[in-house]
């Protein structure tokens, strides 16, 4: 054999290495590396209480996954939240719901609020996961319908979070008043925008357009963060938006602060963390969660570990 070809042979052996430990550590190692991203924020009228926010998105849950119920279970105690905010995509298998209400009945009487994402309604299905790169992912015809209501029923009724699907609720945690409004998964153009100023206005007697001491904080809460829906929320007085659906990106360039790809037409540089979305002259903070799972036809994360957002939301100075 010639050097040169002993050469090559080495290079394709070092490839073929490599992405065999790539693919070990992301389908075996690092979707099981849960960790939370902590984030601060001077959003709220001075003077007021130190609130504490867990952003959660994207459990994907299936019963079996034992490992992440528990780390999201001890989250109630090792975060002590004042506020939770769920962004949707919750189930990841029919029988999602028994895992989900171990990981989350810790949370039961913390204040909070939720959207559904389409898995809250429809199962997952397998898909070709290079087909995300020509752009968001389309709805399948023959779908699996999932148990809405009873997940509903568990959040609303059972951990006491208010349904900000296509409308707004209030509640006050840690002496916060916080109005909040949201839409249902964008992504199945299951949002109705037109419907949220006639629900925000219901919060409160003050009129949206004179908005002083109604609420101490206004969020806006979408699944999935396409530009139109932070665009509109930000007309409609949002101080602080939160989604998730991007998973990140699910798989990365290591130290890149950029994703692969969204899923939606977010900008690729904010499809995962903090950041801030600017609209006709309006800078306000945003949050997106890449979230807990994935989908059972798609178990890798690589360069983007599963992740819960904790938000310290302080007065300004």
């Amino acid at each position: 054999m010639t050097s040169g070809r002993r050469v090559a042979l080495a290079a394709v052996s070092a490839a073929g290495a490599t992405a065999a430990a790539a693919a070990v550590w992301g389908t075996c190692i690092e979707r099981y590396l849960f960790t939370v991203r902590h984030h601060d924020l001077a959003v709220l009228p001075a003077g007021s209480p130190t609130l504490h926010v867990l952003h959660l998105s994207d459990a994907h849950m299936a019963p079996w996954q034992r490992r992440k119920q528990s780390w999201i279970a001890r989250l109630a105690e090792e975060v002590q939240p004042d506020l939770v905010v769920n962004t949707g995509d919750n189930l990841g298998h029919a029988d999602g719901l028994t895992g989900i209400r171990r990981a989350f009945a810790p949370l039961r009487g913390v204040p909070g609020f939720f959207v559904h994402g389409s898995n809250d309604v429809v199962g997952p299905s397998a898909r070709n996961p290079l087909r995300y790169f020509s752009g968001p992912s389309t709805q399948k015809r023959r779908v699996e319908r999932l148990d809405t209501p009873a997940l509903d029923a568990f959040m609303a009724d059972d951990l006491g979070w208010s349904d900000l699907n296509n409308t707004a609720a209030a509640v006050t945690a840690a002496g916060v008043r916080i109005d909040a409004f949201g839409v249902s998964d964008a992504h199945r153009d299951w949002d109705d925008l037109d419907a949220l100023p006639a629900a925000i206005d219901a919060l409160s007697p003050v009129p949206r357009s004179a908005k002083t001491a109604a609420s101490d904080l206004t969020l806006g809460v979408t699944h999935a963060p396409y530009r139109r829906i932070l665009d509109r929320f930000t007309d409609l007085g949002a101080d602080l938006l939160l989604a998730g659906h991007t998973h990140g990106g699910q798989v990365r360039v290591p130290f890149s602060r950029s994703a692969l790809v969204a899923n939606c037409d977010i900008p690729l540089d904010q499809a995962r963390g903090l950041s801030t979305w600017d609209h006709d002259g309006r800078r306000v903070p945003l949050n997106v969660s890449a979230g807990l799972g994935h989908s059972i036809y798609a178990p890798v994360r690589f360069g983007c570990r599963p992740e819960a957002s904790v938000l310290t939301l302080r007065a300004r100075s």
